[in-house]
């Protein structure tokens, strides 16, 4: 159901509006060099973090200030935090668990611990316990239903097609945004970003992941990245740069002014030098299912790719 109790049909979804209008993918990536992930059993409100409960561990904190706490801390700690979960049925007789990931690039790491009670968080984000580092990827699948429908009927089975292969590196989440774009996976610790994934090429996402290499096609760009380099990044792999992880890698960013910028990237054939703009085009669309028309979305065009 939508917001005003009508049913909500696949159809009419921002998802759908958007694959029709062929809306690109291209650097549309938000920034998130790093993420804080949050097991939770109980069903998740449209406000993720809002569903935090304080169990009496910490003196003179309210549920409601916990979630505002932990949301501030990660602020200032440039983390961002969404809840996580199996898919299908839940085990609840074991511990719940915490994930600190850094994708910045050349400190790419997850780690992982176990939550006794949400007012832990507090203790992981002021580093005081530094978890268990782990060499298995972390794939985050957005289902959360209540933040926009199109993110849990298309997330869903793209959750069901990785937990198949991979079960202990798959995980349901809360809103990462880009509703429109949905199915929207995520791959960590290199924080890629992909949309409108189907269920039958899921899967091959994280096989090329485990190759090294990116999927051009799905791919929004990486949350490491601010959406102009992430641009530049696309331009030099559709002009036939290697689609390796690693490759393509900024090495310094010149804002030109006008909404114009020139990015040195280095690239395995040397360095690129990659001038993008940005446009704001208006569209009669709703950008998610509960949201208004007309909208504006952010186009980026090439302007020169040329070998430093």
């Amino acid at each position: 159901m939508d917001r005003d109790g009508v049913r909500y049909r696949p159809e009419t979804g921002c998802a759908a509006q958007a694959d029709l209008r062929r809306d690109a993918l291209t650097a549309t990536a938000p920034p998130a060099e790093r993420w804080l992930l949050i097991e939770s059993h109980t069903p998740w409100p449209r406000q993720a973090l809002t569903s935090l409960r304080h169990s009496g561990l910490r003196e003179g904190l309210s549920g409601g200030e916990l979630g505002a706490l932990v949301a501030r801390m990660c602020r200032e700690a440039g983390v961002r935090p969404v809840l996580i979960r199996r898919y299908g049925r839940v085990d609840r007789s074991g511990p719940r668990r915490w994930g600190l990931v850094d994708c910045r690039p050349g400190r790419e790491l997850v780690r992982w611990g176990e939550l006794p009670a949400d007012e832990h968080l507090l203790e992981v984000l002021a580093g005081n316990d530094p978890g268990q580092v782990s060499d298995e990827p972390v794939y985050l699948v957005c289902t959360h239903g209540r933040h926009d429908a199109c993110c849990a009927v298309r997330g869903r089975p793209v959750a069901a097609a990785l937990a198949t292969v991979y079960p202990e590196r798959t995980w349901e989440c809360s809103h990462i945004g880009g509703d429109r774009f949905a199915a929207n996976v995520v791959v960590l610790p290199h924080g890629l970003f992909y949309g409108h994934v189907p269920p039958a090429r899921a899967v091959e996402l994280a096989k090329r992941y485990d190759e090294g290499v990116v999927v051009p096609d799905l791919l929004r760009g990486s949350g490491a990245f601010n959406p102009a380099v992430q641009a530049a990044q696309h331009f030099a792999r559709a002009a036939g740069h290697s689609p390796a992880v690693g490759n393509l890698l900024p090495q310094s960013v010149e804002v030109l002014g006008d909404h114009r910028w020139r990015i040195l990237l280095a690239s395995t054939n040397g360095l690129l030098a990659v001038a993008v703009s940005a446009h704001l085009d208006t569209v009669d669309a709703r950008l998610t299912c509960a949201g208004s028309s007309p909208a504006q979305v952010r186009r980026f065009e090439l302007l020169s790719l040329i070998t430093a």
